[in-house]
């Protein structure tokens, strides 16, 4: 699995970790409402699950970024350093937004 398969996984599992809270709050502030919206909470006993799947994901896209050894043939677009930075960039622009979605369930009864 390369960095990018990584960071796509733990979004996809954060947003599954978040799915019980983020998404009804979302649709009131959209002024979508109704008995289904309390459905949503339906997915809060998985939550947990999505939430390891997430920080694994996560944490193995950083360790590919900042650990893993680069092996590149010369020549090709992994071996330059513009294209590392970009990924480094990319995975920290996805990772903050990402852990702070999978932590609003904490800060949800700030809102509701």
């Amino acid at each position: 699995m390369n960095q990018k398969q990584a960071l796509y996984a733990g979004v996809l599992a954060g947003i599954g970790a978040s799915l019980c809270c983020v998404a009804p709050l979302v649709l009131l502030s959209l002024g979508l409402g109704g008995a289904w919206v309390a459905n949503l909470t339906a997915f809060e006993p998985v939550r947990p699950v999505f939430l390891v799947l997430a920080l694994f994901f996560v944490g193995l896209a950083f360790r590919k970024l900042y650990a893993g050894s680069r092996v590149c043939e010369p020549g090709k677009p992994c071996s330059e350093d513009a294209t590392l930075r970009r990924q480094r960039f990319i995975f920290w622009m996805v990772t903050i937004p990402l852990l702070g979605t999978l932590a609003f369930p904490w800060f949800a009864k700030l809102f509701y």
